[in-house]
């Protein structure tokens, strides 16, 4: 091993692989910095919630011996990587932050999971979740509370919270994750790393009690662009136990385009066209973000779509969704479920037929909206939060911008209003607010555009270099 340990575990994702395909560093020497990084740092941060070094070890020790007959597993061979908690994993514990599902040990893994492994990653246990990946602040009654790395006394976001917070403070190279309201960008966002909710259909979800929905998608997150378009690639790709899996191939993400900034018509919104209350640092950033990409080259200009009934929309549709996959389980453990959360399948319960079915076509009106917007530009920078990340002692910010949010969804908007237009949505590291956290800048672009938004994305992350900023722990 030519490399101290401390020395790897903040290389990016390519750098790991890179030594690894050389065998200047072997998957069981890049497994124990990262497990010794754990050890260290994961205390203070609650991030990765099991561990399971016997088994990652014996993995490793695989993969090395096939390494040394010049055979490696796949594009991630050797990384090590924990998985979200609401990722099904075959034979370790996946409790859903709940418990309900405390003492769970599934017997089947996720898609996504299937996936990784095929690749070469090296399972090292899960990220921390709130319960049944509920809300925008991770924290819960099996786990505890997960802290930002950048200052423990405010959120690491959520629901991805765990896995955002691990790839921060250096405990694993890349994660997975999944989003319906947010769950990868906001904690992207408040954590200084890259997540993105791509097109439904992107990434196949299976198993998926309702396959056709696409509300919720799983995505990947990195402390970059380049690393998050590689794990994209794995991720991606077609599957018949999806029904609405796109055909075009994972390894078509590979590689980011080179275009960048200069040419690309850029809108920016710091409040959503005037919908969503956002706090002065992070309007202050949007604006910020979007004179640097005119600086370098982007045409830019204040513009927004019509998001005008997006609330309604994705509130009846995340309730209905709520109650038809958890609405059984939730009635019989209501005791031990939090009150918030059993509110929310009870208000899909009640929904009447005319307003289930009011919120599906004006899904379809956003999804036009935004792309009749986007065929004027190339993409649309928006805030991910309205406000830098709040004390992590409570459940959700009760004001923002002076305005009460009437619960714990009322703050999410600025990503919720996204969700329901179908639009890809990468949260990119933003810059820093007056405390010192992490703001990230959301960046929109066309339906099923991945790959020219992830250029964009990788234009402003080179010419900021927010992201090359690391927490003091």
């Amino acid at each position: 091993m030519t490399m101290m340990s401390q020395d790897l575990h903040y290389l990016d994702a390519r750098a790991q692989l890179a030594l690894l395909r050389s065998r200047q560093v072997s998957a069981r020497e890049l497994l124990a910095a990262h497990l010794a990084r754990i050890e260290a740092v994961n205390p203070a941060i609650n991030a990765i919630i099991t561990l399971t070094p016997e088994s990652a070890f014996a993995r490793a020790h695989e993969l090395d011996q096939g390494a040394a007959r010049g055979r490696f597993a796949g594009p991630l061979h050797g990384l090590p990587m924990a998985h979200k908690d609401n990722h099904l994993t075959a034979g370790i514990r996946t409790t859903f932050g709940s418990r309900l599902r405390a003492d769970l040990i599934p017997d089947t893994d996720d898609l996504v999971i299937e996936r990784l492994r095929a690749a070469g990653v090296v399972t090292i246990g899960k990220t921390n979740i709130p319960e049944f990946a509920a809300g925008g602040h991770t924290f819960n009654e099996v786990f505890g509370t997960t802290r930002n790395p950048y200052d423990r006394s405010v959120t690491a976001g959520g629901s991805s919270g765990g896995a955002a917070a691990a790839l921060a403070a250096g405990l694993h190279p890349l994660a997975d994750g999944n989003d319906m309201g947010g769950s990868l960008r906001l904690p992207a966002g408040y954590c200084n790393v890259v997540g993105l909710r791509p097109s439904a259909g992107r990434v196949p979800v299976h198993p998926a009690a309702d396959g056709y929905s696409g509300l919720s998608v799983s995505g990947p997150m990195a402390r970059t662009v380049d690393d998050l378009a590689r794990l994209l690639s794995v991720l991606a790709g077609p599957d018949r136990r999806s029904p609405i899996s796109l055909e075009e191939p994972g390894s078509a993400f590979a590689q980011v385009p080179e275009r960048g900034l200069v040419g690309a018509r850029i809108a920016f919104s710091p409040d959503l066209g005037g919908q969503v209350p956002v706090e002065a640092p992070v309007a202050d950033m949007v604006r910020a973000a979007a004179a640097v990409c005119e600086t370098h080259g982007a045409r830019v200009e204040p513009a927004c779509p019509d998001f005008s009934g997006a609330d309604e929309c994705f509130r009846v549709l995340r309730a209905w969704q709520f109650e038809a996959t958890l609405g059984a389980e939730l009635d019989a453990g209501a005791d031990l479920v939090r009150p918030s959360l059993l509110a929310n399948m009870r208000q899909g319960r009640s929904l009447t037929g005319p307003q289930i079915g009011r919120a599906a076509v004006h899904r379809t009106v956003l999804f036009h909206r935004m792309r009749e917007f986007l065929e004027e530009f190339d993409a649309l920078l928006l805030p991910v939060a309205p406000l830098p990340a709040f004390p992590a002692d409570v459940q959700y910010p009760e004001v923002v911008a002076g305005q009460p949010q009437p619960d714990y969804l009322g703050w999410m908007r600025p990503v919720c209003h996204i969700t329901v237009t179908g639009h890809p949505a990468i949260s990119v590291p933003g810059g820093f607010s007056p405390t010192g956290t992490p703001m990230g800048l959301q960046i929109v672009g066309r339906h099923r555009g991945e790959r020219a938004l992830l250029a964009i994305a990788r234009g402003f992350e080179t010419v900021t270099g927010h992201g090359r900023r690391h927490p003091e722990l």
